[in-house]
């Protein structure tokens, strides 16, 4: 031992010789202390000056199955304790606390007392918090009798229900089950069964679907965790809608007959025209097809649509103005339509509409004509008359429209001359060694030789007179070709010469 411990020691044997050591009436107050807060304890059942938090009390008819220390849940999820069970009466009242993540609890919530799940064992109550228009529940709150309850027991409905007959075709079913899942399918049988529980009797059809219920069994544990909602009481809020929805359903039962007969009405005309259906439903596909590419051209066209929206709202604005600035000019169109004005007017028009409709289909009949009579100009009698004729020392280089132009001013220009007489015409005449001789115009029929005299010998005649072209009917002028007046049939080698005359 260490010299540190030593003088501890017998520092401590010092203080207990001038203590002295605890008298007998020391150690019997520390004794009735004891039993005294034994006792607290044992009736109490709590520890001084903590707080158990929020409580809420339950009366139920039949608690038996409830016991301290049972969970509460909310919508499958546990938040609190039974802290007290107590008879009274006929009737057991529950303490139970609530954490903070159950509050808050109406005024009108309720409770029932469920078994727990097979592997779990024992009982929970089962806390519906209420709804939200109700006020909060204070703290050591009541939920009366009339808003709690009890779960009947498989056993309960056993004993009280089956009597003996009962009993008797109960175990009639169950034989019945048993040979149903031993024996083998008959070949009949089997030609409704799926391929692969052929020949199998039902017991190992459902092991066989045992064995193949991993995949379903995963999938119900999600939807089962789905149910749970991401945040607290949302299942319990969904039964609650629901509820109000079946309540409201009941409510309005009869409304809700004539709809079911409504829709039986509804079905008979679907299976009586069920030829139809199947055929509208086999368009369906290509309808839907064509649907989503429109739909696609209209997505796309929506963009320059809003652009289109966006330009046009202030013009839009502006209606309103503009609608105020026109509305003294449809006042006075008012008076304008009175009897006295465009009332009269309309009577003559109405008198003269006939004339005017048979106008109207005329014109319609003129006006092809007219475009027709315009694409000959522009197509076959501008593009001649822009022609240059050449035919040597004869012509002057311009085009064919001038020169008829110039013949008529030199006709007019001729025909200038005035005296005494009246107008006069002077006309100069050729003279020379050469006589020629050409064929007048046919007058009356009759054709008359034409004589003259030329300086020197003629060569022929330009442009050649070949007569009148034959004029063809059945072709719009526009559509032929446009006549060449320089070509070969014109001024060619073979142009006919007037006749010489010989004296």
């Amino acid at each position: 031992m260490s010299r540190d411990h030593r003088k501890v020691s017998r520092y401590n044997q010092q203080f207990f010789r001038d203590w002295g050591g605890a008298g007998p009436l020391t150690i019997g107050l520390l004794a009735v202390l004891l039993v005294v807060v034994g006792f607290y304890f044992a009736f109490a059942k709590s520890i001084p000056f903590t707080s158990p938090g929020y409580q809420v009390n339950a009366t139920f008819t039949n608690a038996v199955n409830i016991a301290i220390n049972s969970p509460i849940r909310i919508a499958g999820i546990n938040v609190g304790k039974v802290t007290d069970v107590e008879g009274k009466g006929r009737n057991t009242v529950v303490t139970f606390t609530v954490d903070e993540s159950g509050r808050p609890i109406r005024e009108d919530a309720s409770a029932q007392i469920r078994p727990r799940l097979f592997l779990e064992g024992n009982w929970f109550v089962d806390l519906d918090p209420g709804t939200p228009e109700a006020e909060e529940m204070p703290d050591e709150g009541q939920i009366p009798v009339s808003r709690t309850g009890t779960s009947v027991q498989v056993g309960d409905i056993l004993r009280n229900t089956l009597q003996l007959p009962q009993r008797a075709n109960l175990q009639k079913l169950l034989a019945g089950l048993g040979t149903g899942l031993n024996a083998k399918p008959t070949p009949a049988e089997d030609l409704t069964f799926e391929p692969s529980v052929r020949g199998l009797s039902g017991g190992e059809a459902l092991n066989l679907v045992y064995r193949k219920g991993e995949v379903a069994a995963r999938g119900t544990a999600i939807v089962n965790a789905a149910y749970l909602g991401e945040n607290p009481n949302e299942l319990g809020n969904l039964l609650r809608g629901f509820g109000r929805l079946t309540g409201t359903l009941n409510e309005r039962a009869d409304d809700v007959q004539g709809f079911v007969r409504n829709f039986a009405i509804f079905t008979g005309a679907l299976a009586a025209e069920s030829g139809n259906l199947s055929d509208t439903i086999r368009e369906l596909p290509p309808t839907l097809t064509t649907a989503r590419t429109s739909l696609t051209n209209l997505n796309r066209a929506l963009p320059a649509l809003r652009g289109f929206a966006i330009a046009a709202t202030p013009g839009i604005n502006e209606v309103p103005k503009t609608i105020r600035q026109v509305k003294p000019l449809t006042d006075q169109l008012k008076p304008l339509l009175t009897e006295s004005e465009l009332l009269g007017l309309s009577q003559i028009l109405k008198r003269n509409s006939p004339a005017s409709t048979v106008s109207i289909q005329q014109t319609l009949k003129l006006l092809p004509q007219l475009r027709f009579f315009g694409l000959c100009v522009a197509d076959n009698v501008v593009p001649t008359g822009d022609q240059v004729i050449t035919d040597g020392g004869l012509g002057n280089g311009q085009k064919a429209s001038r020169q008829a132009l110039y013949a008529a001013v030199n006709v007019a220009g001729s025909t200038q001359g005035f005296d005494g007489n009246g107008p006069y015409s002077r006309f100069q005449v050729g003279g020379g060694t050469e006589s020629v001789q050409m064929n007048d115009p046919a007058v009356g029929g009759i054709l008359t030789p034409l004589y003259g005299r030329t300086p020197v010998p003629t060569l022929g005649s330009s442009p050649l007179d070949l007569g009148t072209p034959p004029l063809v009917t059945s072709e719009p002028c526009y559509t032929q070709d446009v006549p060449d007046l320089n070509s070969p049939a014109a001024v060619g080698p073979g142009a006919a010469s007037p006749e010489v005359y010989t004296p």
